[in-house]
């Protein structure tokens, strides 16, 4: 077993398949197979199933995985602790930053600009991905900290609270609705809504918040990215709840409108994650500063 090997399984079950994995590592598609292939004969087991380009982790896999993602995470860890021992005054330093793309629309945007600002020798290395990607990417140590949506109930991940972003029901420009104001969901009864799948042991995420408030045998078709989902609501083919930061752009070129609906109270809570345990250096208690300083539009 070889980091490099590890590597390649966990970007697998990160990305979802064998293609988004050897985009992500920049390698190709026959090397991360091949990867996983030799892993796979090091420990005498089979650690994907694959049907084509779907792909989806065995009983050895999962078991694995785990254990895995700690390796990873130790020992970049390892190398962070170091490079930080031995820098020099004035060396560049990096801060890994994954975030859910939607954030990078709002005011989070204002902490970013302040702590390169303050701090000029510090590169941010931004990566973009879903909320259950981003957990992923801190539970290995690839990203320091991270920025999603809802709390991750993984014990091994820390959660902190920065606040709530509103959510607003979303319909395309030629709606026939005309009112600007419901008196509740029901006024949207027989609408097909576009929503997230409820993540699996995550009871408060995104698709569960949907499910609870849409009254029962709501037609939900679910598209798990928030820019898909968009993109069907402009070509009229289904009605949204999306927070209010990603949708700024349609709204303002009027190919999206939303519509007020009495007693909807739904607010998308915003967390920092960080890997219990992991190494706490100081640009991530720098930046998580910062974050707290400059987020008050979020509800608290």
């Amino acid at each position: 077993m070889t980091i490099d090997e590890v590597v390649a399984f966990v970007a697998v079950a990160e990305w979802g398949g064998f293609t988004e994995a050897s985009m992500r590592l920049n390698l190709s598609q026959p090397a991360v197979s091949r990867r996983v292939r030799e892993l796979e004969r090091s420990l005498g087991a089979p650690l994907y199933e694959r049907a084509g380009r779907r792909v989806r982790l065995t009983a050895a896999g999962r078991a694995l995985l785990p254990h895995a993602e700690a390796v990873l995470a130790t020992v970049r860890d390892a190398e962070r602790a170091v490079r930080e021992e031995v820098a020099r005054e004035g060396e560049t330093r990096s801060l890994g930053l994954a975030i859910v793309g939607t954030l990078a629309d709002s005011h989070l945007v204002d902490a970013l600009r302040a702590f390169e600002s303050r701090s000029p020798d510090v590169a941010v290395e931004l990566t973009t991905a879903t909320s259950r990607q981003v957990s992923a990417l801190v539970r290995t140590g690839e990203a320091s900290l991270g920025l999603r949506y809802f709390p991750d109930a993984d014990p091994r991940l820390e959660s902190i609270p920065l606040g709530a972003e509103r959510l607003v029901v979303v319909v395309p420009a030629g709606h026939p609705l005309t009112a600007g104001r419901l008196p509740g969901l029901e006024a949207l009864h027989g609408e097909r809504w576009l929503g997230f799948s409820p993540e699996r042991g995550q009871p408060d995420s995104f698709g569960h918040l949907l499910d609870r408030l849409l009254p029962e045998g709501t037609r939900v078709t679910r598209i798990d990215s928030l820019t898909a989902q968009k993109r069907l609501a402009q070509a009229g083919l289904g009605v949204a709840l999306m927070p209010v930061s990603s949708v700024h752009e349609e709204l303002r070129i009027g190919s999206l409108r939303t519509v007020e609906v009495d007693g909807l109270e739904a607010w998308l809570p915003v967390v920092a994650v960080r890997r219990r345990g992991g190494h706490r250096g100081p640009l991530t208690e720098a930046f998580l500063e910062m974050l707290r300083e400059h987020t008050p539009g979020l509800r608290c």
